[in-house]
């Protein structure tokens, strides 16, 4: 043998050097991507050291989860190493976010003790990329938009705040998107928010009061309640009575009424029919799963006003005065 002959690696040194067993070796190099640098005249395959790198290289993207075509134009030099580690940097972050949900899904389960039907509502929803439960919500949404000013204000409302799971999510997340994946995919839910105002034209709320004084009569409730909100006064309490008499007196005197359990009723009614508390719901849940912040300016006031004025109040001569739905 010749100098370079006698330098040369068998099969046997290039898997003792990288780890790499024979077998995968023999078929690396019989699929063209290690040819051998010589072969005897027995049919014996060796090796240089360029071969040695080249093997290492290969190793390299194979780990990498880089596919045998990849791997031979890279060797070939017909494809950048740089252009294949962008492509699986964003494949494998893909990857991770996938892992991430589903370590969190598992932790859930484990923690709440989920039945059966729970366990497979709750893989089936968090599953899905998050392309896929946006493309979900989307969907919903694009549904609604059936020509009706009430539904292309609501679709229009739905678009600015679209529930997106982060890639870890907390339990109350978890929960809050399956529960958002319930109410978009049923029918009368679909309905509600569509025919729902959304916000509530204030100029529409109170029907047969003039649109102007109906607009300055709900923007003075509103403005009154969610400062009430604000400073925790609860609804049904002593405390709440100041802020309903308020608000009765400003109506009794913008629209000639008389100040009473009738007006209260009334009004009562009139709120109430403005509001849907599933509607309200699935905004609570868009908040639990954005992790945003509950601001009491922000929740609708009408449940707060309408259990303000239904709550029964001792009459002057220390019976109660009802106010019936």
């Amino acid at each position: 043998m010749n100098g370079t002959t006698t330098s040369l690696l068998s099969i046997g040194d290039l898997a003792t050097r990288t780890g790499v067993p024979v077998r995968t070796i023999r078929f690396y190099s019989d699929a063209g991507l290690l040819p051998p640098t010589h072969r005897s005249r027995a049919g014996y395959r060796s090796y240089d050291t360029a071969a040695l790198e080249r093997l290492r290289t290969i190793c390299v993207l194979r780990e990498l989860d880089v596919d045998l075509a990849t791997v031979r134009r890279v060797l070939d030099g017909d494809l950048p190493v740089a252009e294949v580690a962008a492509a699986h940097a964003a494949a494998t972050e893909v990857q991770i976010r996938v892992l991430r949900l589903r370590q969190s899904v598992l932790r859930h389960l484990a923690r709440r003790g989920s039945t059966p039907e729970e366990i497979s509502l709750v893989h089936h929803v968090t599953r899905l990329t998050s392309d896929e439960r946006r493309r979900l919500v989307s969907d919903f949404i694009d549904g609604l938009t059936d020509g009706t000013p009430s539904a292309r204000t609501a679709a229009a409302a739905l678009r600015t705040a679209v529930p997106d799971l982060p890639d870890d999510p907390t339990d109350a997340q978890l929960d809050a998107w399956t529960e958002v994946a319930r109410l978009i995919a049923d029918e009368d839910f679909r309905r509600r928010i569509a025919h729902a105002a959304i916000p509530p034209a204030d100029e529409d709320a109170l029907p047969g009061v003039d649109p102007g004084t109906a607009a300055d009569l709900v923007s003075f409730t509103r403005d009154t309640v969610v400062a009430a909100m604000r400073s925790g006064t609860d609804p049904e309490s002593a405390e709440a009575d100041v802020v309903v008499d308020a608000v009765v007196a400003r109506f009794a005197a913008v629209l000639g009424r008389t100040v009473g359990p009738e007006l209260r009723a009334w009004m009562a009614r009139q709120f109430e029919a403005g509001h849907d508390p599933l509607v309200e719901r699935y905004w609570r849940l868009v908040w639990t799963v954005n992790d945003w912040q509950v601001v009491p300016g922000h929740l609708p006031f009408q449940p707060w006003i309408v259990k303000a004025l239904r709550r029964p109040r001792p009459d002057r001569d220390g019976g109660l005065q009802g106010v019936s739905p």
